[in-house]
């Protein structure tokens, strides 16, 4: 039972906040008030129903020494046997700490990793599969940085994603995918396995990440690569790199100081991320299995196309429903990784 202490202090400080806003907060207040009660009242609602049924409870079974209301009584515990245990549930993961990155947009970057050619084409397979999903979900997925091979594979694409909660969505695809497939470059009918990488990182605000204009050097070149009818024409493409730890970004846009504001969000979400591993290492330190980790070189996902299915090895989970999944249709499974991390996180936090 989540302790009822809790649950008033939550919603005392509702009520500050509430009132604090509807008079006396100053202008330099608002912003943090107004984030604050707006992260509280997901969680205030679901208080007030779990409360409300655990007060329903109380007087059923207080009803049910009373002969002419005890049937009621009955039926009104029956129901709440079921019902009490749902919203505890749903309050105790209204409780968890929030990732301030859920409601985030990413950035998506996939690379072939072993395979050649087929690593290539699989990485371009991710790519159709993860616009797929993002147009189904409603959300704008805009392709920043893209180098293809001559057979039509992926060398490397860098792609944002705006929308609803769209880092909480993705966050969960970091690591290395897997394929089992016939390449179409093998003549002779062979299976191969390739694989690819997929990095999402939540999109960085300035305030996030200050990078002194010393730590960068940005360059102008000439743009170059598929897809834009600008290449060869001028000097628009920038470079920027961040001299303390190496990272270079770049953008083939036909705007210069749209390249350049571009690859500086770039550069602020792998700079965010890398902060944001440092972290979750240090508080993951301890734990048996790490769902949400991220780790870049851990081998998430197979996508067997021989067998039509896809095993994603952190949890367990079998779909044999390939070819909707390359589609995108990944519901299913970010449902799944999302619940497993879910209760990882409220292990750990004793709820």
């Amino acid at each position: 039972m989540v302790p009822l202490d809790t649950l008033s202090q939550i919603r005392e400080r509702f009520q500050f906040l509430e009132a604090k806003m509807a008079g006396g907060a100053e202008p330099h207040e608002i912003a943090d008030l107004s984030r604050e009660y707006a992260e509280l009242k997901p969680v205030v609602a679901e208080i007030e129903g779990y409360t409300a049924m655990l007060d329903a409870q109380s007087q059923a079974e207080a009803m049910l020494s009373d002969d002419e209301m005890k049937d009621l009584a009955e039926e009104e515990l029956e129901s709440l046997r079921t019902a009490i245990p749902e919203a505890e549930h749903r309050l105790r993961l209204a409780l968890l700490p929030k990732d301030a990155a859920d409601a985030r947009p990413a950035i998506i970057e996939i690379r072939p990793g072993t395979g050649g050619e087929e690593a290539a084409l699989f990485a371009g397979d991710l790519l159709r599969m993860y616009q797929r999903y993002a147009e189904a979900k409603g959300w704008k997925f805009n392709v920043i940085e893209l180098a293809e091979t001559e057979l039509g594979g992926i060398k490397e694409v860098v792609a944002n994603v705006a929308g609803d909660g769209v880092f909480a969505r993705l966050k969960f695809e970091s690591g290395v995918h897997r394929v089992q497939r016939v390449p179409e470059t093998e003549s002779g009918g062979r299976i191969h396995t390739s694989a690819a990488t997929v990095a999402v990182l939540p999109e960085a605000e300035e305030v996030d990440i200050d990078i002194p204009a010393t730590d960068i050097r940005i360059d102008t070149m000439r743009a170059s690569g598929a897809g834009g009818q600008h290449v060869n024409t001028t000097d628009s493409a920038v470079r920027i790199t961040h001299i303390p730890s190496g990272i270079v970004v770049t953008s083939s846009e036909k705007s210069q100081h749209q390249n350049r504001a571009i690859a500086m969000a770039h550069l602020r979400a792998k700079l965010y991320d890398i902060e944001r591993q440092r972290v979750a290492d240090e508080r993951a330190a301890d734990r048996k299995s790490q769902v949400g980790s991220g780790d870049r070189s851990e081998r998430i996902r197979t996508y067997n196309f021989p067998q039509g299915r896809m095993t994603d090895h952190r949890i367990g989970l079998t779909l044999y429903k390939l070819n909707e999944v390359i589609a995108g249709d990944l519901d299913e499974t970010i449902d799944a990784l999302t619940a497993a991390d879910q209760a990882e996180r409220l292990a750990e936090q004793g709820l």
